[in-house]
C-alpha cells in the first residue's frame, strides 16, 4: 500500500516512522505522537518502530510493524491505541533510563513524582496540577536516570471519560506545556485513591519510597545494572509522603499546599 504521507521521529533512542495515506490519519499521527519533538524530513532506511493508519474501505486500521493492532470508524479513535503502543515499544527499548509508572510533573524546578498502577488515577491528577501551573514530564511514566533526575516523556495525557474510553489531552489544551529537561526530584507522593472523601498522608522514609518506585518499574531489576543506584539517588534529595487522596481537584489543591504554593 502507497503511504505518502510520512514523518519520522527520534525518541529515546527509538527511530519511529508515521505513515499514512489519509490526510485526517496523518493530522492525528502528527498531533499525538511525541508531539513536541522534532520531525526528521530525511527517509530513515529501517526504523525501530513502523506506525500505520490505513483506511480500509470505512474503517482504519492501526498497524505496528506490520501487525494490525486496532480498527475504527475514525483515526481519533485510534489515538489512545497509538499511545500506548508507542509506550509498551519505547520503554522495552531505553537506554541510560530506568522508566516508574508514574505522573510526573515540575514545579518550581523540581520534579513531583505520583507513583501508582494504571487505572490509579495518575492521569487525572495530573491534569489538574497542569492547571493549576505546573509543567508536564508524563501522566505516565517517570524516566530516571543515572543521577536520579527525571526526563520528560512528553507523550499526550490519556484521561478516561467516566469509563473505559480513554481520550488523549495535550498540556496545551490545559495552557500548560511539556517539560524540556531533567529535573530533580523534589517530592515523592505514593497516594491511594479513595471515592469517598478523604485525605490522609503523612511523611515516610525515603526506604519506603525507593521499594515504590521498584514496586512500579516495567523492568526487571536483574536486567537492569544501577538501576538500584539511581533510584537510591532519586529519593534522596525528596520529601517522601504515602497515604489517601479524593478526587484529583481537591487533591491537587492539598499537594500545592503540602509543596509550598497556592492552589
Amino acid at each position: 500500500m502507497l503511504r505518502s504521507l510520512k514523518f519520522e521521529v527520534c525518541a529515546f533512542d527509538c527511530t519511529i516512522r508515521a505513515a499514512t495515506s489519509s490526510p485526517q490519519a496523518f493530522a492525528v499521527l502528527s498531533r499525538y505522537i511525541f508531539p513536541p519533538l522534532p520531525r526528521i524530513t530525511g527517509a530513515v532506511v529501517q526504523p525501530d518502530i513502523l506506525i500505520c493508519l490505513d483506511e480500509i474501505g470505512e474503517e482504519f486500521q492501526l498497524l505496528v510493524n506490520g501487525e494490525v493492532m486496532a480498527s475504527a470508524g475514525r483515526p481519533e479513535s485510534l489515538a489512545a491505541h497509538v499511545v500506548h503502543f508507542l509506550d509498551e515499544a519505547v520503554v522495552k527499548r531505553l537506554t541510560g533510563l530506568c522508566a516508574v509508572h508514574s505522573g510526573a510533573v515540575q514545579w518550581n524546578g523540581r520534579a513531583l513524582l505520583l507513583p501508582g498502577a494504571t487505572h490509579s488515577g495518575k492521569s487525572s491528577l495530573v491534569a489538574e496540577l497542569l492547571r493549576r501551573g505546573a509543567t508536564c514530564f508524563s501522566d505516565e511514566f517517570a524516566l530516571i536516570d543515572t543521577e536520579g533526575r527525571v526526563h520528560p516523556y512528553p507523550r499526550p495525557l490519556l484521561l478516561r471519560d467516566g469509563g473505559p474510553r480513554q481520550f488523549p489531552l495535550l498540556p496545551e489544551e490545559l495552557n500548560a506545556s511539556f517539560a524540556d529537561a531533567p529535573a530533580p526530584i523534589g517530592w515523592i507522593l505514593a497516594l491511594e485513591y479513595q471515592s469517598a472523601e478523604s485525605w490522609n498522608i503523612a511523611p515516610v522514609p525515603q526506604g519506603f519510597a525507593l521499594m515504590t518506585l521498584l514496586r512500579n518499574t516495567p523492568h526487571p531489576l536483574a536486567e537492569v545494572p544501577g538501576m538500584m543506584q539511581a533510584f537510591q539517588r532519586a529519593v534522596a534529595g525528596a520529601a517522601c509522603f504515602a497515604g489517601r487522596r479524593h478526587d484529583a481537584v481537591q487533591a491537587a489543591d492539598r499537594i500545592l499546599v503540602l509543596l509550598g504554593g497556592q492552589p
